[in-house]
């Protein structure tokens, strides 16, 4: 019996303890074997290609659930086209103290403020070598040490080392729970960054592709600026979006004062303007990766229509469970053909 077979049976139990032991239960159970076997081939209206990469199908896992690369081929299992590892920092760090993670369950929201906890650049690249070779996109999300002076070399050290072994490298700036992080966001303090990172992936024998994620917080010039500078820069595509610090309505009082990032439905609807906003900043000519708020084929396929060539989820599976996967990629395929797209390429921005 696998995950996905069990999972509405262990939901009640799950949603019933604290939040970081839940993630506990389901790591051991993915590392047990539980994600079950090969899914099958995905309908071909979603194979996609993103930056040279050829996805079986446009539906990624966030950044967040897998921050040490423990289990991104459990994952792979269940469906997913392609996976998202990280935050890594170079150093190992513990976070920001508990509880740091809040369920809103009226919402199918979740507020965290973990604060970049890792074990390190050392025992996330053991595991990314480890798997090296193996079939299957898997990504490496970088990030910084709290107490890190220069943002630019711990970004340039997880660049370094994951070059060769990640399909796919993410610049982090946009946490709400790294003092001073979202500053990096700014036209100067990006541009170096940005080039520090480029210049440190072509010293490193390897290039994947590289992509910032940004937050959904942002002004309008903070948006024209990052735009600008992704496009002068080089880098290859952006992630839209990271969590909110803002706090709807339908956001209890009681979770509401909690600092940290909001994600989960109520992000839909913001984060996909944002990422509307920047596909016309930037014409069209950055790839993009759209986040946040996706709990069902038709979210994904509003993502695609706005301008991602390809999405990512994480918050709605600890709701949903991971039958999940399967039922998007069902519904968005039965949408493309609905709509008389060929491909997810087709209907990117339409």
């Amino acid at each position: 019996m696998s995950l996905s077979d069990l999972y509405p049976l262990a939901r009640p139990f799950l949603q019933a303890m604290d939040p970081e032991r839940a993630q506990s239960l389901v790591f051991s159970a993915l590392r047990s074997g539980l994600a079950g076997g090969d899914p099958g081939p995905d309908d071909p209206v979603l194979r996609t290609r993103l930056c040279g990469l050829d996805l079986p199908n446009p539906v990624g896992l966030a950044a967040g659930f897998d921050k040490d690369a423990e289990v991104p081929d459990a994952m792979l299992r269940l469906g997913f086209g392609f996976v998202e590892c990280g935050t890594v920092t170079p150093l190992p760090q513990p976070g920001n103290p508990r509880p740091r993670l809040f369920r809103v369950p009226s919402a199918e929201a979740v507020i965290n403020r973990f604060g970049f906890n890792s074990l390190g650049l050392d025992a996330f690249a053991a595991r990314m070598q480890a798997r090296h070779g193996r079939p299957g996109i898997v990504g490496a999300n970088v990030g910084k040490n709290k107490e890190q002076q220069d943002a630019a070399a711990d970004y340039a050290a997880g660049i370094r080392r994951l070059a060769p072994l990640a399909a796919y490298l993410v610049v982090n700036v946009s946490s709400p729970n790294t003092p001073g992080l979202r500053a990096l966001q700014g036209r100067e303090p990006l541009a170096a960054l940005l080039g520090r990172c480029l210049e440190v992936r072509r010293a490193a024998g390897a290039e994947p592709p590289l992509f910032l994620k940004v937050a959904p917080d942002l002004t309008e010039e903070d948006k024209a600026d990052i735009a600008a500078v992704a496009l002068e820069s080089g880098i290859d595509g952006l992630v839209v979006s990271n969590t909110t610090v803002s706090r709807p309505p339908e956001i209890p009082a009681s979770l509401a004062q909690e600092a940290g990032g909001l994600s989960g439905r109520p992000l839909f609807t913001p984060s996909t303007r944002v990422l509307a906003e920047f596909r016309s900043l930037t014409g069209g000519r950055l790839p993009l990766i759209g986040v946040g708020g996706i709990a069902s084929g038709a979210d994904a396929y509003a993502k695609i229509r706005a301008g991602a060539s390809a999405v990512q989820l994480y918050t709605a599976l600890s709701y949903q469970g991971p039958a999940l996967v399967r039922r998007i990629k069902a519904d968005l395929a039965a949408l493309l053909k609905r709509d008389g797209f060929a491909s997810v390429a087709e209907a990117v921005g339409r």
